[in-house]
């Protein structure tokens, strides 16, 4: 949740703290009322519990060529405070994470990973409770297996695009995607949401009626195109 800027000073990111303060729900149903995909489907926490707030790092994976490349080398340009998010085309027959990058990353000031594939080591991640979402887990290395092929690119991490600078935020609910161009304008309404959901929490905690409570907060217009 931090920026650097040139001279490697490191400064609060304001806008990835307000959205962090938000769950991946109510941002989600912000996204849908602005017609805006997001949501990663399929992609959930490795550890649970996990929280993940950040811009994104991308990284984008291809099958190895005749003389293949690394695999993890590109962590140490990773700035700090940054979500590393990994596109191996959704392949869960070998890793493109383990222990010795959730090492670096934690070592790095890194706000988490998220993976469109698969990761390994995961008692360690647990352990450190790093927070890492993928498609699941699986123990075979992705050495000679993919390579980088490019990074600070446009990636997938499914149905959802990612650019550099986008916002990632995560919980146990899995992943959504924040867009750099759109994001003052999705936190506006989330904090919309947010803010009519607590206040029919407290309604029907003392005793109102459900539908009448969502009727006079105009909660399901908020939810919609």
């Amino acid at each position: 949740m931090t920026e650097q800027n040139e001279k490697g000073d490191i400064h609060p990111d304001p806008v990835v703290e307000a959205f962090a303060a938000l769950s991946t729900s109510e941002i989600s149903d912000a996204l849908d009322s602005l017609g805006l995909p997001g949501s990663a489907f399929g992609i959930a926490p490795i550890a649970a519990g996990s929280q993940l707030a950040g811009r994104a790092f991308t990284l984008r994976y291809a099958p190895v060529d005749l003389e293949p490349g690394t695999v993890g080398d590109y962590i140490d340009d990773v700035p700090p405070g940054a979500v590393v998010v990994l596109d191996n085309s959704g392949r869960t027959d070998c890793t493109v994470w383990g222990n010795i990058l959730t090492e670096v990353a934690i070592k790095r000031g890194i706000a988490g990973t998220v993976i469109n594939g698969v990761c390994r080591d995961t008692s360690v991640i647990r352990s450190y409770k790093y927070p890492l979402f993928s498609r699941g887990q699986f123990m075979r290395t992705g050495k000679d297996r993919v390579q980088v092929a490019e990074t600070e690119m446009p990636v997938s991490l499914g149905d959802v695009r990612v650019r550099q600078g986008d916002i990632l935020i995560g919980d146990d609910d899995g992943i959504v995607v924040v867009p750099k161009d759109r994001e003052d304008e999705i936190l506006a309404l989330a904090k919309k949401i947010a803010a009519a959901e607590n206040q029919i929490i407290a309604a029907v905690r003392e005793g109102a009626r459900l539908d009448e409570t969502r009727k006079a907060h105009k909660y399901h217009a908020l939810q919609r195109k």
